[in-house]
């Protein structure tokens, strides 16, 4: 599978897998602000440069997000990377409960605008899922 990195930083690492057509990002904590807007920002690019419409979240290490973040996640970002033309979602949730509890708010957002979600623990299965699926 060839992988391009887009952004690598002490926050998160975004790729992009061409033969898969797949968005894939890692948080790192801590994450939040400037650079979680940045890289979904930039994954919504990646989606409408490439024509591409799944994306792997990989949440494991964060503790969730702050009340900001998510009304910017769900107002501003959502509609834009839906219109776009995002479809799939495998979402590697985090190791905490706080966070996972934080996450299950954005899987029924999401859900409700039309994005087909799949909830995992290992990033391996959540990949081998996004490559399975037609979008």
């Amino acid at each position: 599978m060839s992988t391009i990195t887009v952004l690598d930083n002490a926050h998160l690492t975004l790729m992009y897998h061409p033969d898969k057509k797949i968005v894939h990002h890692i948080y790192k904590p801590p994450i939040g602000g400037k650079y979680l807007k940045e890289g979904l920002n930039v994954g919504l690019d990646l989606l409408r440069e490439h024509g591409a419409c799944k994306w792997l979240s990989d949440n494991r290490a964060i503790d969730g997000h702050t009340e900001e973040e998510t009304h910017w996640i769900n107002t501003d970002w959502l509609p834009r990377v839906i219109e776009v033309g995002w479809k799939c979602w495998a979402l590697v949730v985090p190791h905490s409960i706080k966070a996972r509890m934080n996450m299950s708010e954005f899987v029924q957002a999401f859900y409700d605008m039309g994005v087909r979600v799949m909830v995992f623990t290992d990033p391996d299965e959540a990949m081998e899922w996004l490559d399975r699926i037609d979008a």
